[in-house]
């Protein structure tokens, strides 16, 4: 069979039923292998970097692979966003791009280029893939697919790529006579692994305020259930970085919050005030830690875990007391053995204090509610996550959306919210949608973008509309790039170059753009509206809806630590006397 066949039927059996792309003159032999019937069906997006996002996206919800297939040159290049995405979030993504014929590929010390839109992909997304390679030789095929899918999967997951020379896809081959790829067996150092729990649970037992963290990795590792019964078998406070917000839901009885440079000050308040703290698949970095890891969780004794050893041993990075470099699943099946030698002091006095923290510093402070001028974000996110469902999937963007969703949402049972944490695009959550609503058999997502950010990737309501996928587009629209202009009050004197439409940016009526595309469009004006148009916009069943939520210029992420400020720091929106009251962690040195 044509390599090209045998490279869409592999990805069947792997499980994948979906793949993105935009077809182009090199890499049409693999678009036409597809058949519906037998193989594959594959899903058109309006530009590549839509495909490579939908693909990342397909595979956060599907857990297995996502697959996005783009031409060589420009098509190739535009798909280095998504690949971006799925690198810093750890998202096991497949991408394939075709490549002129070998016999017109640039040779080394050669000139800039030879064929036509020949661009050396492989090359340029090293250094955001697992693995990256340009296929010359067909009988190599079986072989490389089989190392980048298992590359893409295996320890920490990521992207990966494969470019194929257009000769190549169309060369017979026989994949039972070819070489396939077969990975070296990793043995598990379990004594290691037992001292290192046995130090864990010392400190456990030892510890007066104790903390779980609870990271991506525990989604990435496919842990959340046996991470669930751990959490309540130990009876531990837990905080959840932003990739893990749907591990636990909000009412569990053990959840706190979320913490961090720009989350609430009950999350950052018990972090402060821990003494001990154990990290499972979070990275902890300065998005959670402040801009000096130094002063975070300062009093604690600190346990991480994570497969990925390069996080445990950042030159900058948290000063680690106990690390364990395991898979998170061996780290927990290993630690569950030893639960009946746990014991923990009485929590029952701090678990009163977090909660009483809690209940002092709600992020949708009552005054948000009296605002008569347009719309409060923190009011919204409050009624949206209200209406919301369990079993839900909640995608949000960028900015200053991406914040009010993270700080407000309260995660239901089943829920999946997720963005592009690590890369952060503007644009994400729309082509992402179209993933996640494929992935869920064309089923209903929210989907949470600002106005800035739909413009990144606005032709992708094509996608939406072709489909007639059920995407409720709720459009943050504060006619700026607030969170910039945020920033741009703390460094540069208020000086909004480039963020607002005094500043140079341009202004569409987005809602006529979506009635192009024959979406239908509205608009939520004031807090007395909105509860009702909320239900009837997540209760819409004909297809995909826009709904433009109007903000008060100048809406602020509150709370948000400045740049460069240590994660203790209230600056600027609590009272400095107030902070250092709340703040119990001097008490350590007194008993010291």
């Amino acid at each position: 069979m044509e390599a090209a066949k045998y490279i869409v039927n592999h990805l069947k059996e792997e499980g994948v039923k979906h793949a993105f792309l935009i077809n182009g003159g090199v890499i049409a032999p693999v678009i036409d292998a597809f058949d519906k019937k037998e193989n594959l069906e594959f899903i058109c997006t309006t530009h590549e970097q839509g495909a490579a996002i939908a693909a990342e996206a397909y595979s956060r919800v599907t857990e297995n692979l996502g697959v996005a297939i783009a031409t060589s040159g420009p098509g190739a290049t535009n798909l280095i966003t998504g690949i971006g995405c799925a690198y810093f979030d750890s998202i096991p993504t497949l991408y394939i791009t075709g490549q002129v014929p070998t016999h017109e590929l640039t040779w080394r010390g050669g000139p800039r280029q030879v064929g036509f839109q020949e661009t050396d992909i492989a090359s340029i997304v090293k250094p955001i893939t697992k693995y990256s390679k340009q296929v010359k030789n067909p009988n190599s095929i079986k072989y490389e697919l089989e190392k980048a899918i298992y590359l893409a999967k295996s320890g920490r997951p990521g992207p990966v790529l494969l470019d194929l020379p257009m000769d190549v896809q169309r060369t017979d081959i026989n994949p039972e006579e070819l070489p396939g790829y077969y990975p070296e067996k990793k043995e598990v150092d379990y004594q290691l692994l037992s001292r290192k729990i046995e130090q864990t649970i010392e400190l456990i037992k030892e510890s007066e305020r104790p903390v779980l963290i609870l990271g991506a990795g525990v989604k990435l590792g496919k842990t959340q259930k046996r991470t669930k019964d751990l959490v309540e078998k130990l009876g531990i406070p837990v905080l959840q970085t932003w990739g893990a917000m749907d591990v636990l839901p909000y009412n569990h009885p053990l959840f706190v919050e979320g913490f961090g440079v720009s989350h609430n000050r009950a999350g950052n308040f018990t972090v402060q005030n821990s003494d001990l703290l154990i990290s499972l698949g979070a990275r902890l970095d300065t998005r959670e830690t402040g801009g000096r890891p130094e002063t975070f969780a300062r009093g604690a004794k600190k346990v991480v875990v994570d497969i990925d050893s390069g996080e445990l041993y950042k030159e900058r990075g948290v000063k680690i007391d106990v690390d364990i470099n395991y898979d998170l699943k061996d780290f927990i099946d290993a630690f569950s053995e030893k639960l009946d030698f746990v014991k923990t002091k009485d929590l029952t006095k701090w678990k009163s204090k977090i909660n009483e923290w809690k209940g002092k510093f709600p992020i949708c402070k009552p005054e948000y509610f009296h605002q008569t001028e347009k719309v409060n974000p923190y009011v919204f996110m409050e009624s949206l996550s209200k209406e919301s469902k369990e079993g839900d999937i909640i995608i949000t963007d960028a900015g200053s959306n991406l914040t009010w969703t993270m700080q407000s949402w309260k995660v239901k049972e089943n829920q999946k919210l997720f963005s592009a944490f690590g890369n952060s695009p503007m644009g994400y959550s729309l082509p992402a949608s179209i993933g996640a609503s494929i992935a869920s058999n064309n089923g209903p997502v929210t989907c949470i973008i600002g106005d800035g950010g739909i413009k990144m990737n606005i032709n992708e309501l094509e996608t939406i509309v072709r489909h007639n996928l059920p995407i409720k587009i709720f459009l943050i629209n504060n006619h700026e790039y607030g969170i910039i202009k945020q920033f741009q009050d703390t460094l540069f004197g208020s000086r909004y170059k480039a963020t607002s439409y005094e500043g140079g940016l341009g202004e569409s009526d987005l809602m006529s753009v979506a009635n192009s595309f024959g979406i239908p469009a509205t608009q939520i004006n004031s807090h007395y509206e909105m509860p009702k148009k909320v239900r009837e916009i997540l209760g819409y069943s004909k297809g995909p809806i826009l709904c433009s939520v109007e903000l008060k210029k100048g809406e602020k992420i509150r709370p948000k630590l400045e740049y460069g400020r240590p994660i203790e720091d209230p600056a600027p929106f609590l009272d400095r006397e107030e902070f250092k009251k709340e703040m119990i962690i001097p008490l350590l040195a007194d008993k010291k």
